[in-house]
């Protein structure tokens, strides 16, 4: 069963046995100087560490470490190094880079948090910048909408970031112009519009800074809940497939026409009060996005400049200089083919108020959408049976316990199912359960879903919670009552106020108050 916890409360978890999971092997696991394990520790794990190759993972004492010219930050090669810094720590990437350095002398800004300098991929995160969704909305909706239950829920200062990690790491080369970062990209942004329900930020950067797992913000964490690469890549096929997204793409010239001259590019170019906000893309994603098209159309790097540096001057919220020489270094520095049709469509939507529909066009690809094979369109049969059986059985569930009790003759009948494929659906389901009490003639079979079983789980949870805390304030009242208001007794009331009415393993025992007492 998943740990859980009411909103914002954290779950006790093992912080060293968080990082194996989510880093696995991609960094040492002792510093090279001045461990603090023993040595015969630092030995064996050495030997362990040459299996494989190592990185490094970059990180952030403060959010405002993060600027418009690059971060500062410093490296982490080791998870001692990284269990031994966390206090003072806030973000950390906890995918691992192949290459990594410092872009000054003084050490303070790093350089080489490039995707295309990712040695691994570890896991996928998606950000929620609100709080208006609960922990268990939002596992709720991974388990419906989603892959399944997440690795981790971290709680950050206004939203949440949910982990999907895998079970071993994806590594990323080169070949066939990095398909494997495409492959994981897509990925990415699958999970996003998954959790589009809790408000997910579509355009977070898939592989970028998030906030680092601790103590004190981990509130939710089932560590052994991790996915194979194959199961993502057939779970997003699935997720393509469902709103008609094609795999495969073919580059080639659509028509002469010029992208620079079409109605959406024109929309873009006069729309002048572009600035965004926080989980919207706004300035520099549009600036980013001239900057591509024209890279697409050739011009060079000048005349780019000044196009762009005109259009900012326009803008009613406009950027610093030093802000449009990096999004035209970057739209030029080779990493990127040309603007996302995605992209754009959306800073339409946001930015140009005529409230029309402007078709996209770049110019750029015809998608090409190929047959499935048997075996692909067999399991869209079974998932379609599966998706029956977990209506029928949410519609004829009753909220005092997490089964519905009927014999399998029933069901299939219920849905208009044959027993041999309800078999063959419940051993290929991953949502469903089942279960059998008693013998013979007082046997029962009862069926529930993962979803209906954990939500049931949840609100006993917090019933029970909710019950304990009324008897605990029951006991401390009458207990209070016979109590002195000598000088003690504000401070032990203030005490016993945090104790029901804050998450108890967040409240620090007072050791002055035993000295003093």
């Amino acid at each position: 069963m998943a740990q859980a916890a009411v909103q914002d409360e954290p779950v006790l978890v093992n912080l060293a046995q968080v990082y194996d999971v989510i880093l696995h092997e991609g960094l040492t696991t002792y510093k090279t100087k001045y461990s603090n394990a023993p040595l015969p520790k630092r030995i064996e794990a050495a030997k362990i560490d040459a299996r494989s190759k190592k990185g490094a993972v970059f990180v952030v004492r403060s959010k405002a470490d993060f600027h418009t010219t690059g971060v500062k930050g410093y490296i982490v090669t080791s998870k001692e190094t990284l269990l031994e810094d966390a206090p003072g720590l806030t973000h950390f990437t906890p995918n691992v880079y192949r290459q990594y350095g410092y872009a000054d002398d003084a050490r303070r800004m790093i350089r080489g948090f490039e995707e295309r300098n990712l040695l691994q991929i570890n896991t996928f995160v998606v950000d929620i910048d609100t709080k208006k969704h609960t922990v268990q909305e939002i596992v709720l909706t991974c388990m419906d909408h989603s892959i399944g239950l997440p690795t981790l829920i971290v709680a950050s200062d206004r939203g949440y970031q949910v982990y999907f990690t895998l079970k071993q790491p994806l590594f990323i080369s080169n070949k066939n112009d990095f398909r494997g970062l495409a492959v994981a990209k897509r990925i990415a942004d699958n999970l996003k519009r998954s959790l589009k329900d809790v408000d997910a930020d579509l355009f977070c950067n898939d592989f970028g800074f998030f906030r680092l797992p601790k103590a004190a913000n981990i509130v939710f964490a089932q560590v052994t809940n991790t996915y194979s690469m194959a199961e993502f890549i057939n779970w997003s096929t699935r997720s393509d497939d469902n709103i008609e997204r094609p795999l495969f793409v073919v580059p080639t010239k659509l028509s002469k026409a010029s992208v620079l001259d079409s109605e959406w590019f024109q929309a873009l170019v006069h729309a002048v009060d572009v600035k965004g906000q926080k989980g919207q893309i706004g300035r520099n994603n549009t600036l980013f996005t001239l900057a591509l098209v024209c890279f697409s159309e050739g011009w060079d790097k000048s005349r780019t400049l000044d196009f762009i540096d005109e259009y900012n001057y326009r803008l009613r919220y406009p950027l610093t200089g030093a802000t449009i020489h990096s999004i035209l270094n970057s739209a030029y520095s080779g990493k990127y083919k040309g603007a996302s049709k995605e992209y754009i469509e959306a800073l339409l939507a946001l930015h140009v108020s005529n409230g029309q529909s402007i078709p996209v066009n770049t110019g750029r690809h015809v998608w090409y959408k190929f047959k499935k094979d048997r075996e692909d369109r067999t399991r869209s049969h079974y998932d379609e049976w599966e998706q029956d059986i977990i209506a029928y059985i949410t519609a004829e569930n009753n909220p005092s316990e997490p089964f519905i009790w009927r014999t399998q003759k029933e069901i299939c009948e219920a849905i208009g199912i044959p027993q041999s494929t309800l078999n063959q659906v419940l051993k290929s389901s991953t949502k469903l359960l089942k279960t059998v009490t008693g013998k013979g003639r007082n046997a029962k079979t009862g069926w529930t879903t993962v979803h209906l079983f954990i939500q049931h789980a949840m609100q006993l949870l917090q019933a029970s919670k909710a019950n304990y805390r009324r008897q605990l304030l029951q006991m401390i009242q009458e207990w209070t009552e016979e109590l002195e208001q000598v000088g003690g007794y504000e401070k032990l009331m203030t005490y016993v106020d945090q104790l029901i009415f804050q998450p108890t393993d967040r409240i620090p025992i007072d050791q002055s108050f035993e000295a003093s007492g």
